[in-house]
C-alpha cells in the first residue's frame, strides 16, 4: 500500500508539472550521504538563532530523537546536504539521468520517476527546466522509528521550465517565466546501516 501510494503521489506530483513540468532534485555536492544537526540538541545560545531559521517547531522533538540515536547528525550540513539532493534529483529527473537517481532515492521512488520518464520518452517530449534559486529550506518534520531516520525538508523554490514537443515545439512553459514551487520532500536512513546515505523516499506538494 505504501509503494502504491508513492508511486500514485509521485506520478501526480511529477506527471502535473508537465504545464511546468517542475521539482523533484538533483544530486547533492557531497551526496545525500552527508546530509547530517549539531551533535547536542542542546544548542549553545550564539547557534540557536541558527537552527531556529533550519527547523520547523513540530520537528524539534523527532529531531532531538535523531539526535539521541545518532549524536553526528549535523542539522546544518543535513540541509545544505538536502538542498544539493533537490536540485540533484530534480535535473536528473528532468534529464532522464536513470544512474543518478539510482544512489539519490529509494527503488519505490526511482520506478516512479523512470515510470515519468518513459512517459515523457513515449509521448516523445523533453524537458528544459532549469532550477533558479531555492528560496528557503527547513525542516518540517522528523521521526525516528526503530532503526529508521526519517526527515522531512520543505523547499521553497523558482523554476523555470519549458516543455518541447516531438518536433520541438514549446508544448508548455517559458524559461523567461520563473514559476514558484513549494514541496515537501522526506529522506531515510538506517542509521545502524555501513552506508551513511540519506535517501530520497517521498516527495509531496505543500
Amino acid at each position: 500500500m505504501v509503494a502504491g501510494f508513492l508511486a500514485l503521489r509521485l506520478y501526480s506530483v511529477l506527471g502535473k508539472r508537465t504545464g511546468h513540468e517542475q521539482p523533484l532534485p538533483k544530486p547533492a555536492e557531497d551526496r545525500v550521504a552527508t546530509l547530517p544537526m549539531p551533535r547536542s540538541i542542546d544548542l549553545p545560545a550564539e547557534t540557536r538563532d541558527t537552527v531556529n531559521r533550519l527547523i520547523e517547531p513540530k520537528a524539534e522533538s523527532g529531531i532531538r530523537a535523531l539526535v539521541a540515536a545518532d549524536p553526528s547528525f549535523d542539522l546544518t550540513q543535513f540541509v545544505e546536504g538536502a538542498k544539493s539532493a533537490y536540485r540533484m534529483i530534480l535535473e536528473a529527473y528532468w534529464k532522464g539521468d536513470r544512474e543518478t537517481l539510482e544512489w539519490l532515492v529509494e527503488p519505490d521512488v526511482k520506478a516512479a520517476f523512470e515510470s515519468a520518464i518513459d512517459a515523457r520518452a513515449a509521448a516523445g517530449e523533453t524537458l528544459e527546466n532549469r532550477l533558479v534559486s531555492i528560496e528557503r529550506a527547513v525542516v518540517s518534520d522528523a521521526a525516528v522509528d526503530g532503526s529508521l531516520a526519517r526527515v522531512t525538508v520543505r523547499f521553497d523554490a523558482d523554476i523555470a521550465a519549458i516543455t518541447r514537443g516531438a518536433e520541438g515545439n514549446v508544448v508548455a512553459g517559458s524559461l523567461s517565466d520563473a514559476v514558484e514551487t513549494h514541496d515537501a520532500w522526506t529522506f531515510t536512513r538506517r542509521l545502524r546501516s555501513d552506508d551513511p546515505n540519506w535517501k530520497l523516499a517521498e516527495t509531496d506538494e505543500v
